[in-house]
């Protein structure tokens, strides 16, 4: 899904906002007239809903990073899970998270966003890579290692899974909210836009991977194989294995557990921060373009606000799950539907923006008639699908009331 849907639908912002030079909202009105200025406001709205949630979780893991810095992890993992990640404490540092992302993003693109960046994301890849590395001497790391990388057929074919896959490669990739259309605003007309996205998505797709050759083997090493496989952490299995499981492994390893596991939760802390910046850096640009208000007003005024929104999601899972599903996989894959219909029938020439430095014309005609036609298709499958799975939460949210 990255790659068969996922770099298409980037080239496609990269086209839009470096058109434009203009952040979603005006990107879109610029391009393609006031009616498709909606769009840019769904992008806006959408990253602010991820970004209230994204940054309750962020701040648990900057807890947990600092925890394993000054003392260690709790010797009862679940249940400091269930006391620290709701109420006061998780407000607390929810407000702090936002309030780095904000710093950031005040300091501009190339001061602030660029420069932090330079660093944390090499960063990140090293410290994924040598965990990667280190789980390979761990007894029993081989079923961990099968569980992940080998295929169950009659899964692979589902359309949940297919689903679940493109929500993920939007998520992960930030398309569907306007943040590579910002980002590719204020790229040089010299740049290589489809060179670009597939080295974006080759390298997010690197950090993923290696990520689970780090918590796969952990889990089946150290005996908690059976919460992934039975679904013993339920819905919030995802958020179980990194907040309870891994930090149980890291215990069980003696002292050398509590080193791994600042690693692990510094790797984790570092990509939720860039992420959070991508985020608030639409908010902010679209602020700047619309209401022409100068950098720090955009972004504190932004970051206030998303950060009050994100405070119910702090205190109660319930919340942050329907802001998950409501924003994080269904509006996602709206906004790259809408997107996809824009540039390939609405948008003039869209080829000629991508064809600065790249030589191959066929592809970018392949490129064209699969936005236009076989993309539309797919996510009109997984719009379906997700929108299942948004009711069924607001069902189990609201109990059906």
């Amino acid at each position: 899904m990255v790659f068969a849907v996922g770099v298409p639908i980037m080239m496609s912002e990269f086209a839009i906002g470096r058109r434009s030079r203009l952040s979603p909202i005006g990107a879109l009105r610029e391009t393609g007239g006031p009616r498709w200025s909606v769009l840019g406001y769904v992008f806006v709205a959408t990253g602010c809903l991820i970004l209230a949630y994204y940054a309750v979780i962020a701040g648990w893991t900057l807890r947990y990073m600092l925890e394993a810095m000054l003392s260690g992890f709790a010797t009862d993992p679940g249940a400091y899970y269930d006391r620290t990640t709701t109420g006061v404490g998780a407000v607390l540092y929810h407000i702090v998270f936002m309030a780095v992302t904000i710093s950031i993003v005040i300091g501009g693109v190339k001061a602030g966003i660029e420069r932090v960046s330079l660093v944390l994301m090499p960063v990140l890849f090293v410290l994924i890579v040598g965990l990667a590395v280190w789980a390979l001497s761990l007894e029993g790391a081989g079923a961990g290692y099968g569980f992940y990388l080998k295929p169950t057929l009659n899964e692979f074919f589902s359309a949940s899974t297919l689903a679940a896959a493109a929500s993920q490669a939007f998520f992960s990739l930030s398309l569907g909210m306007g943040a590579m259309l910002t980002y590719a605003s204020y790229l040089s007309r010299d740049e290589n836009l489809p060179s670009s996205a597939v080295a974006i998505s080759m390298s997010d797709f690197g950090v993923a991977f290696f990520a689970g050759l780090v918590v796969f083997p952990v889990m089946f090493a150290f005996g908690l194989s059976g919460q992934i496989i039975t679904g013993e952490i339920g819905e919030g299995r995802a958020l179980g294995a990194l907040f309870v499981s891994l930090p149980r492994a890291f215990l069980e390893m003696g002292a050398a557990g509590r080193v791994v596991g600042l690693v692990f939760f510094v790797a984790l802390f570092v990509g939720a921060l860039t992420s959070a910046i991508s985020l608030l850096e639409v908010v902010t640009s679209s602020l700047i373009d619309s209401w022409r208000l100068d950098r720090l007003q955009a972004a504190l005024g932004a970051g206030i606000v998303i950060m009050i929104l994100g405070v119910p999601s702090a205190y109660d899972q319930n919340v942050l799950g329907l802001f998950d599903a409501v924003a994080g996989e269904f509006l996602l894959v709206v906004g790259a539907f809408f997107l996809a219909l824009f540039v390939g029938w609405r948008m003039s020439d869209p080829i000629s923006e991508l064809r600065k430095g790249f030589g191959s014309e066929g592809l970018l005609h392949a490129w064209l008639w699969a936005v236009r036609v076989l993309i539309p298709i797919v996510l009109a499958i997984v719009i379906f699908d997700r929108g299942k799975n948004v009711v069924q939460t607001i069902h189990s949210v609201f109990g059906g009331s």
